[in-house]
């Protein structure tokens, strides 16, 4: 009986033990998961919800979801797709977690977004795939990776062991030691041997050829690529063609600032009496939309100050404005500014405000870095010649953009002084902060970072659009696909091409490190200069070779050294050029140069093109060695009917509107993209640019336009219309309807910049130093940190990011890192402190008050009214005079005590002199 339950539990046991048995059997039987087809199930799937951002059409994100080819390829930031993977395919993740369709409209269902996963665990296959689509590795991965770390050696400039790793075909030839790899056979592949015993590239000279070593996954893919037999596929650069562009639509290019200038009509207005020029009708309309008009006229006083500081930098000598104030024709202030843009000192002024677009500095490198970079002078003489000269605008950026590709330097039987402009004009490409000097900062990321800036300079200063974000990613704002980015910095490829960095030679003078000349700069000076230079050397080396055939005394050698000292130096140009052998243009997604994706070929942003039309490039001459890129983008940028030349003048006639008038058209003067400012007067923005165009790109008319208007001829002070009955409420409506001035109800008031302010002073001490051209005077950094200038025109000054003259960086001199769109205006005590107390300021007022003396004598009346003329271009009023009178008195009485009465006058009125150079009517333009 005992043994019944042992029976049971058995029979139990067997019993489920067959029940198992029989469900594993049923799941062995179960049919296995299908994948999802991709032509069936995936493609129609990505068609209908992702379709309209993702398609043929339209690419955001450069994200093509209708082709194999596409999927493969990924977006802007990188592959979408991890076959066998789905937990690490962007795709999947963006779909699983409702990221995508962004705008929650039509999401994917619970099976849908399953669809995708099971079709990308399953090995995400394509339906009726070919092997060449199956390429997982081809040339265009490979090539990156090799001009990255080993064409420093084995490329263009430099071909070590008789070695060329540029291109596949190169590869194949090999150097010295053979071909570089046996297609299919990565063991007998010499490349891959080298790489494996790091060999290659030296781990000795990795600084000096400013080059990494290879990563292991990079010699993994290397390794790939040659064991599927080294494929090379016909992969043409992504340009612009007939298709319809896909990244960038016709409603893109329907924002204001992308289509051409529209034909406007100067309209009627109700104060017609106050019309002299179309600009006054732009801006009435305007003002009479809100029930105002122009404030008064300003009296001529005011008129030739504003006049003279803002086309010359510098007061009007007294001798000026008693011409101009005698003067009774009434086109004495139309005369008056033909004569001031006559004024060699028109183009040191409207020069400097380039220089600030162009970002110019007289050193390479950023804050912290100063060599100085030789003979860059030259720039700054270019462009105060050519504002001078009045160079129609077009060619000036032309020769800026690309003057090397606009005549044949190279074989030139004489280097004039056209050809020596064009060269130099190219020096605005250069102006970017650059450290690559220095083998620990001329690295790949370092050189595109130079790259970088130079087209910050190039978008926001001339083109008025916002490249820079566009480097690691498509604008979030503006249509600037990343695609564009990097088929812009293609133009410049032949001349900036970080693969092929050409680096100064560094040599030491007296301990310190300066940049020679090396192989940045070109020897092509005019021809005039280079025998002037030549000359001068030959009569130096004659006096020297006879002195050394004398008897050697140290008093001769002493002369030969002397000499020696008075050679003047090869002369070189600071310049850019092109070379000819550009390497490939690859997008590098999101900005990591070392992940390379699509090839792109040269070419201006699509919003400012049909998008249909390709980019024509051919060489500026027959058998040039350039690529003539530069000089196709240059005159596509300047092409008067085209939405690019409309946009280039735009942006620089509402540049000139802003430096006479305070603030643009358009207040954001280096952003007319859609996160910018709108333009307050559209109409008169496209009239001013269409006008620029009728007056050939003449800058001087454009002054004469702006300038010889009524609404520059306002007052700035807050008053009504002439003549106006209740003055006092028309003066709040003014204040409520128009609060910012930006209607030009009046004009504005602003303090001198920082040149204008330290050439003012050194003016009216008779200390200015009006010689023009040449090296730039140096800057000398005292121990207590202040930097002192000498006494040339600002302009002149040397111009060191790390040493600013202390005087112009109180006063807001901008640091170019990389340039300067606007400048700050900023109200702080040490400003007036720094003119208050600093020496050389005092200084300047004691040579002020020898300068009144001497044209006035003794008399404190007549030397009170001599300073007001000179610094003021007025006399003092009945109020001034006796305060400055009673002034004198009490400090010369006070000076007595101390000094001599000859001495203490002296003091006296060289502290009224002071005084009057920290007044507002002395700092203030009105």
């Amino acid at each position: 009986m005992k043994r019944w339950p042992l029976l049971l539990l058995l029979c139990v046991l067997n019993w489920r033990s067959d029940d198992s048995l029989m469900d594993n059997a049923a799941a062995d039987e179960k049919p296995a998961v299908t994948v999802p087809s991709f032509d069936k199930d995936v493609r129609p799937l990505l068609q209908a919800k992702c379709g309209r951002c993702h398609g043929e059409e339209v690419r955001k994100g450069e994200l093509a979801l209708h082709t194999p080819a596409g999927i493969r390829k990924g977006s802007e930031s990188g592959p979408v797709l991890m076959p066998g993977q789905s937990a690490k395919s962007r795709l999947y993740e963006l779909v699983r977690d409702g990221e995508m369709p962004p705008d929650k409209k039509n999401p994917l269902t619970k099976a849908e977004v399953e669809i995708i996963r099971r079709w990308i665990d399953g090995g995400a296959r394509f339906d009726n795939e070919t092997a060449a689509t199956k390429l997982e590795v081809t040339q265009h991965d490979i090539v990156p990776i090799l001009l990255l770390r080993c064409t420093a050696c084995h490329g263009r400039q430099k071909r070590e062991g008789g070695l060329d790793l540029r291109t596949r075909a190169a590869m194949l030839r090999g150097g010295k030691s053979g071909p570089v790899f046996v297609s299919g056979k990565p063991e007998e592949s010499l490349i891959l041997k080298r790489l494996q015993r790091e060999e290659m590239p030296p781990r000795q000279r990795l600084v000096e050829a400013m080059v990494k070593p290879m990563e292991a996954t990079e010699i993994e893919k290397l390794t790939r690529w040659i064991v599927l037999g080294a494929p090379e596929v016909a992969d043409e650069p992504d340009v612009a063609g007939t298709p319809a562009d896909p990244l960038v639509s016709a409603e893109d290019r329907e924002f204001w600032s992308f289509q051409r200038p529209q034909k406007v009509t100067v309209p009627d207005v109700e104060h017609a009496t106050r019309v002299r020029n179309p600009v006054d009708a732009f801006v009435l309309k305007k003002l009479e939309e809100k029930g105002l008009s122009l404030s008064a006229e300003a009296d001529r006083l005011t008129l030739l100050r504003r006049a003279a500081f803002d086309l010359t930098g510098l007061p009007p000598e007294p001798a000026e404005a008693d011409a101009f104030f005698a003067d009774d024709d009434p086109r004495a202030f139309e005369k008056l500014i033909d004569r001031l843009l006559a004024s060699p000192r028109y183009g040191e002024r409207w020069g400097r405000h380039w220089l600030d677009v162009a970002g110019y500095a007289d050193c390479e490198g950023r804050r912290e870095q100063h060599l100085p970079r030789p003979s860059v002078w030259r720039y700054r003489d270019y462009v105060i010649r050519s504002f001078s000269a009045d160079k129609p605008y077009d060619r000036f950026l032309q020769e800026q953009l690309a003057g090397d590709e606009l005549a044949d330097y190279e074989h030139a039987l004489e280097i004039t002084q056209e050809i020596e402009d064009n060269l130099v004009a190219t020096a605005f490409l250069r102006m970017a902060p650059d450290p690559t000097w220095a083998n620990l900062t001329g690295f790949v990321p370092d050189r595109l970072e130079v790259m970088a800036d130079s087209m910050d300079v190039l978008g926001s200063g001339v083109m008025g659009l916002t490249f820079k974000c566009a480097r690691c990613h498509s604008h979030k704002f503006d249509p600037i696909p990343q695609r564009d980015y990097y088929r812009l910095v293609a133009i410049f490829k032949g001349a900036y091409d970080e693969h092929d960095w050409l680096k100064p030679q560094l040599i030491g003078f007296g301990g310190a490190l300066s940049a020679s000349f090396g192989e940045r700069y070109l020897p092509q000076v005019t021809t005039t200069e280079r025998k002037r230079i030549d000359e001068h050397n030959t009569a130096i080396q004659r006096d020297i070779d006879t002195l050394k055939a004398g008897t050697q005394t140290p008093e001769i050698a002493k002369q030969i050294n002397e000499l020696a000292a008075k050679r003047l130096p090869d002369p070189r140009l600071f310049t850019l050029w092109d070379r000819g052998e550009p390497s490939p243009s690859y997008i590098y997604r999101r900005g990591d140069y070392q992940i390379s994706g699509t090839l792109v070929a040269p070419g201006p942003p699509a919003v400012l093109t049909d998008g249909r039309t390709s980019f024509e490039i051919a060489p500026p001459w027959p058998d040039s060695k350039s690529t003539g890129r530069r000089l196709a983008f240059a005159r596509w940028l300047t092409q008067p009917d085209s939405a690019a030349g409309g946009l280039t003048t735009r942006v620089l006639v509402n540049r000139v509107w802003k430096h006479h008038f305070g603030q643009g058209l358009v207040r954001s003067v280096g952003n007319f993209g859609k996160t910018g400012d709108r333009p307050t007067h559209p109409e008169l923005l496209d009239w001013l640019a269409q006008e620029f165009i009728r007056q050939r790109w003449s800058l001087k008319e454009m002054h004469r336009l702006m300038m010889t208007s009524s609404v520059y001829r306002q007052v700035s002070a807050e008053t009504a219309e002439p003549s106006s009955p209740n003055q006092q409420s028309k003066i709040e409506n003014r204040k409520s309807s128009d609060p910012d001035n930006r209607l030009l109800s009046r004009m504005p008031l602003r303090r001198m910049e920082a040149e204008l302010l330290r050439d003012s002073l050194l003016l009216v001490a008779g200390q200015l130093d009006e010689t023009r051209f040449g090296p730039a005077d140096p800057v000398q950094v005292r121990p207590d940190g202040l930097v002192l200038s000498g006494k040339r025109r600002s302009v002149y000054v040397q111009q060191l990011r790390k040493h600013p003259a202390s005087l112009l960086e109180s006063f807001d001199l901008p640091a170019m890192n990389p340039n300067c769109l606007q400048r700050a205006e900023s109200l702080v005590a040490p400003q007036a402190l720094h003119l208050m107390n600093d020496a050389a300021v005092r200084e300047l007022a004691r040579q002020f008050a020898d300068r009144v003396q001497r044209e006035a004598g003794d008399d404190p009346k007549l030397q009170v009214q001599r300073a007001y003329r000179i610094a003021l271009t007025r006399p003092p009023n009945d109020e001034e005079l006796a305060a400055c009178l009673q002034t004198l008195k009490n400090l010369t009485e006070q000076w007595t005590k101390q000094s001599s009465a000859a001495e203490a006058s002296r003091k006296a009125l060289a502290t009224l002199c002071h005084t009057i150079m920290n007044s507002a009517s002395f700092l203030y333009v009105d």
